[in-house]
């Protein structure tokens, strides 16, 4: 395409559409009509340099130019408390329920992985010695030890929002990482199951497995039910890139990106009372039976909540995306 003979031909229309935007809402009937007319027209052009001959100067006046028209055309829409109780009752659970033939593998296969570093460590002594000197490990894992005062180490309050800052960081990670084909995911993954491989392991050797499961599990099976929701939706945005579907990658990208962006917000949420248990529960004087119960309560309601109220939401068409007025708006592209 002759770019040169292409803006020739539209410059007109789209002075005039700048003219009318420019006019503010003192349009009438038929130069309304005609905004937006014009506005669906610019919407194409710009589509159809975006795919042919992208040009960086023309595409940015037109971007600009369709989106105040978009603004002009559509209005704006103001936030709302009736947003954030779709989101979290709709929009946040129908995206980790859509997701789940991703996170779900991602959860099988990165338990056994913890597991079987577990196991190689705990039946090797000399991956212990690896690990640190004889004393450094016993250290570690006898009664009173690091493991177990690891959790009371700090005051409660403090010790949850520390907790909660970085598991929110490292799922974040997974969620905007994702994008690069999904191999810094799968590093993260890794790392986190090497340090409860080795904590398995350790804690095994020394005869203090149940000791060690009594910590971890009332706050780690929502807390790493999070991280595997996290990493399957990361893995999926890099699977978008390779195979994006029956649509444009642009498009395939965008819808999974905003989802992913959303779950980061509802999975903070989740690992905020993953990390009130770790700071409050865990460390607390509650027998065993009783602090593994509170944990598995917890993971249970959540797993409730993404099967009824996401799969509900789901069946009803909703994919975590953002509601049709504040998307961008799908433009055709040229072959």
């Amino acid at each position: 395409m002759d770019l040169d003979v292409y803006v020739t031909a539209h410059r007109a229309e789209w002075e005039r559409l700048d003219q009318l935007l420019g006019r503010g809402g003192k349009l009438t009937g038929a130069e309304a009509d005609e905004l937006v007319a014009l506005y669906q027209r610019a919407a194409t052009h710009l589509s159809i340099v975006q795919s042919s001959t992208p040009d960086p100067m023309l595409t940015a006046r037109l971007t600009q130019l369709v989106a105040r028209a978009r603004a002009t055309v559509t209005g704006t829409r103001r936030s709302s408390w009736r947003d954030a109780a779709r989101f979290f009752t709709a929009g946040f659970p129908a995206a980790v329920y859509r997701s789940r033939h991703w996170w779900i593998p991602t959860a099988v296969l990165s338990t056994l992985l913890a597991a079987l570093i577990g196991w190689w460590i705990g039946t090797h002594p000399e991956v212990q010695a690896s690990i640190g000197a004889p004393a450094e490990l016993r250290e570690m894992t006898r009664p009173g030890g690091q493991y177990e005062t690891y959790y009371s180490s700090h005051p409660a309050a403090s010790f949850a929002a520390q907790v909660w800052t970085n598991n929110a960081q490292a799922a974040a990670m997974c969620l905007v990482l994702g994008a690069f084909l999904g191999i810094p995911v799968l590093w993260i993954l890794f790392l986190n199951m090497l340090n409860l491989g080795v904590g398995i392991g350790l804690m095994s050797s020394a005869g203090r497995l149940d000791v060690f499961l009594g910590l971890v599990l009332p706050h780690g099976l929502l807390e790493l039910t999070a991280v595997f929701v996290a990493a399957g939706t990361g893995l999926r945005l890099g699977w978008t890139v390779i195979e994006p579907g029956p649509t444009t990658r642009r498009a395939a990208l965008a819808e999974r990106g905003r989802a992913a962006v959303g779950m980061a917000i509802g999975l903070a949420l989740v690992l905020f009372v993953s990390g009130l248990i770790e700071g409050f529960v865990t460390p607390s004087g509650l027998p065993t039976w009783a602090r593994i119960t509170i944990g598995i309560t917890a993971e249970l309601a959540f797993l409730a909540y993404v099967y009824v109220l996401g799969g509900r939401a789901s069946r009803a068409g909703d994919r975590g995306d953002l509601e049709e007025p504040d998307r961008s708006a799908t433009l055709p592209t040229a072959a």
